[in-house]
């Protein structure tokens, strides 16, 4: 009768924060659970970020960030747990460290199903839901716009109107994070009586670009249509090329996009902990920036 073979032991875990060094294993990590995103998406949020690492052995086993908005806002991601180590509690851990860093701020983040469970007992409601849509082969549409409407580049001056419009439709102080993104990102605004009534933003992301955020002001009923126009503007100049835009799913844009050829390819579950942010009805966000900044 042969001896019984010996469990090899698991390596003990250790948790640090993240630092720029750690993006090339992050982005490696990243690449096992086949997320999309490049080295340079992992230097961004981390830059506008901060959050912890999971270490067992020699490597680099899990990762989590946080970003903060204001004074009483905040979002989550880049929750990752490599698919060797899953079980061991280093999900929970990583995610406890961070709601203790962000204490009692509004935190808002977007689960897969396996993660929203973990996300439930941690004290996160669901709230809504984001439709993942992308394709290289979508048709770019004509979207008329009113008399005294017109689209232009956005402007350096443009940037605190941004600011307020994109705070006011998420409900999240984005007075840090917009002027980030303005950095490698392209942007297009919608004038309406010689004001911003919107604007979107296309970036570098992943397989190709993301569009978004995309936001509108709530006026004479047209907010809907501003939104197709915007998105439309950023589609012609990624014409044939793969473009991601991850949208509400009570936005009203999924069924658009689904006829352009943008496939939804994903639904997620927004949820949100020490309450909801207060988001002003005025004005609506179409897209969000991405999954973990929300």
């Amino acid at each position: 009768m042969s001896a019984p073979q010996s469990v090899p032991k698991l390596a003990p875990v250790t948790f640090r924060p993240f630092t720029a060094d750690d993006i090339a294993a992050a982005h490696a990590l990243s690449l096992q659970v086949s997320w999309p995103h490049r080295a340079d998406d992992w230097r961004f949020v981390a830059v506008v970020g901060s959050g912890f690492i999971a270490e067992s052995g020699d490597g680099v086993v899990g990762t989590a960030l946080c970003w903060k908005y204001g004074a009483s806002g905040a979002s989550l991601g880049m929750v990752i747990v490599s698919p060797d180590q899953q079980g061991r509690g280093i999900g929970r851990e990583l995610m406890e460290r961070l709601l203790e860093a962000l204490g009692g701020r509004i935190t808002v983040l977007h689960a897969t199903p396996a993660g929203q469970p973990l996300y439930e007992k941690l004290g996160f409601t669901a709230i809504g839901t984001i439709n993942q849509h992308q394709a290289s082969d979508f048709r770019v549409p004509h979207v008329a716009l009113a008399p005294g409407e017109q689209l232009r580049p956005l402007q350096a001056a443009d940037t605190p109107r941004l600011i307020d419009l994109a705070s006011r439709a998420g409900g999240l102080d984005r007075s840090s994070l917009l002027p980030a993104l303005l950095g490698i990102a392209v942007g297009v605004a919608l004038v309406r009586g010689g004001e911003v009534a919107g604007f979107a933003l296309r970036r570098p992301f992943g397989r190709g670009h993301a569009i978004g955020p995309v936001v509108a002001v709530n006026a004479d009923n047209d907010s809907t249509r501003h939104a197709q126009a915007l998105v439309a503007h950023c589609l012609a100049a990624n014409a044939g090329a793969f473009t991601r835009i991850d949208t509400p799913g009570d936005g009203g844009l999924s069924p658009w996009l689904e006829e352009l050829g943008l496939r939804r390819v994903d639904t997620v579950v927004k949820m949100s902990r020490n309450g909801v942010p207060a988001s002003d009805p005025s004005v609506t966000q179409f897209a969000i920036v991405n999954q973990a900044l929300g």
